[in-house]
């Protein structure tokens, strides 16, 4: 069967660009990694930007919020489009059931770090979690197709051009193709290299942005990672950004404040790094707004820091620190979401549509997935009368022989040790601050670690579930985006957003106002700056 559209990957922008497939009457099928409801788009809390209040705000100030933020790598088109058409996203959302909190019958709205007014639409803590359930609520109403547990393993690319995707279907080890006339990547980011020094889930491990180098697309900005200032301090798990725009506030072990807690979320994150670099805890202190205000506003921050660090925020100081959050850089697209393989589209975290250039404004994300998966499958839709033929591709019977060799590999290596030094050693050197020295010692662990993958066997030889495997090809993917992440990160001699070099502490806009590209040619990576327009 050819497909009028393949979407892989299924949150906010996965979602979103299916339901709009549906409205425009194309055979669409989603694929999961795992199940829907569990996408990193569940994880965002804060809100989802949108000017709804014309009198005390204006889509004019959230576009300069969004370019100030971007530290000039924004495509000032792409903001102006994805501000402007916000509050129809929003009326959307909430014609379709999402259950935004409300305030005098109205939507209700918080400021985040970074904007200049109040024009983040939440529902309580919960914001991204409720949008998901209600995209995949509709998506199941509209008779959706979805596969689930079906993990990515590569792009079907001939000639230029894609065909569909090929996928390890976790129930029985079996690889299937899933052929169509477009497809749309929207896999997620990769801050899951940081392990447990991450707020995302165990599936952000870049596998849609892997599989998208090997098939030959752009990968572009890679070393901008946004590292957010409050996650909790043993576990990481995030404590949303609302928490300090309800009023939080930034304190060491001393009670001492030692930053504006609504500045962007790069200068909070290295104020913080430096204070625990100093020997000092660093805490958030939410205790003056009140139970009344927390029940109602922050309930879901209240019992993560409850089941995570035994502290009440109500009576308790939350203790936290940095971690990686957010992951800027992605496959290269243009503005239609198109990569430079026909046919094959782009969107949410495993994409750089240039929204968020060097630092990502707190509430865009959301907006984002939803505005730009509808756009991508608007564009997809002119792919609908593309002819396909109907057959087993190369790509389906060499991913297949992989597989079964997979499991004769010498087991000589623990790739869980290997893959726990990685976040290690990504967090230390990779992190909030980098220099030459540190990023070019992890580049080579990480050539190292790619020369002994086939010494990293796996233990468990069964064909069905088998989580081992899946671990080991998930590593795989996370060693070839590092390589390119440091690639790009030793090449920018600067200090830009969320990638500052403590031996290039200034921004260089005179040479690099630009966008760093990655790719590969026979399987060698490759860099080159791309001039901002």
């Amino acid at each position: 069967m050819v497909y009028d559209l393949l979407i892989i990957g299924s949150g906010g922008a996965g979602l979103s660009a299916a339901l709009k497939a549906k409205e425009l009457g194309l055979k669409c099928i989603v694929i999961n990694k795992n199940y829907p409801t569990t996408a990193q788009t569940s994880m965002a809390q804060g809100g989802i930007n949108a000017v709804l209040d014309s009198k005390n705000d204006s889509i004019y100030k959230h576009i300069e919020d969004t370019l100030k933020s971007s530290q000039g790598l924004a495509d000032k088109k792409v903001v102006e489009y994805v501000c402007n058409e916000a509050p129809k996203i929003i009326e959307w959302l909430d014609s379709i059931g999402v259950p935004f909190s409300r305030k005098d019958k109205k939507i209700a709205q918080r400021k985040l770090g970074g904007a200049s007014g109040k024009r983040a639409c939440y529902v309580q803590d919960y914001t991204g979690l409720k949008i998901l359930h209600t995209l995949y609520d509709n998506a199941i109403k509209e008779n959706i197709e979805f596969k689930n547990d079906y993990f990515l393993l590569n792009l079907i690319v001939e000639n230029g051009s894609v065909y569909g995707a090929t996928f390890l279907d976790k129930k029985n080890t079996k690889v299937e193709q899933i052929l169509s006339k477009s497809v749309i990547l929207a896999t997620g980011g990769y801050a899951k290299i940081y392990d447990k020094f991450s707020t995302n889930s165990s599936s952000a491990t870049g596998d849609g942005i892997a599989a998208a180098i090997r098939a030959g697309c752009k990968l572009s900005d890679l070393e901008f990672i946004q590292f957010h200032p409050t996650s909790l301090k043993n576990s990481s798990i995030l404590i949303s950004e609302a928490a300090r725009g309800a009023g939080g506030k930034l304190i060491n072990q001393k009670g001492e404040r030692f930053i504006d807690e609504m500045l962007t979320r790069d200068e909070i994150a290295r104020a913080i790094y430096k204070e625990i670099e100093k020997g000092n805890e660093v805490f958030l202190d939410i205790r003056h707004l009140g139970e009344e205000f927390i029940e109602e506003n922050l309930p879901q921050e209240r019992k993560l820091a409850i089941i995570y660090e035994g502290v009440d925020s109500v009576k308790d100081l939350i203790p936290i620190k940095p971690a990686a959050h957010y992951t800027m850089g992605g496959i290269d697209v243009d503005f239609d979401l198109k990569t430079n393989i026909d046919g094959l589209f782009a969107v949410g975290e495993c994409a750089n549509a240039k929204l968020h250039g060097a630092n990502r404004l707190g509430g865009n994300s959301l907006l984002e997935v939803i505005t730009l998966g509808i756009k991508a499958a608007k564009n997809a839709y002119k792919y609908k009368d593309r002819d396909i033929e109907d057959k087993i591709y190369e790509k389906t019977v060499i991913d297949s022989h992989f597989i079964k060799s997979v499991f004769s590999f010498e087991n000589k290596i623990d790739f869980y040790e290997k893959r726990e030094f990685l976040s290690k050693i990504f967090y230390a050197n990779v992190g909030v601050f980098r220099n030459e020295m540190g990023l070019k010692g992890v580049l080579s662990a990480v050539r190292q670690m790619q020369r002994e993958l086939l010494f990293m066997g796996i233990s468990d030889k069964s064909t069905v579930y088998n989580t081992n495997l899946i671990d080991f090809i998930e590593f795989g993917n996370m060693l070839e985006l590092s390589e390119a992440i440091l690639v790009g990160a030793i090449s920018r001699n600067e200090s830009r957003g969320a990638h500052f070099r403590e031996d290039f502490p200034n921004r260089d806009d005179e040479n690099f106002l630009a966008h760093t590209v990655i790719w590969k040619e026979d399987g060698v990576i490759c860099a080159d700056f791309k001039k901002v327009k």
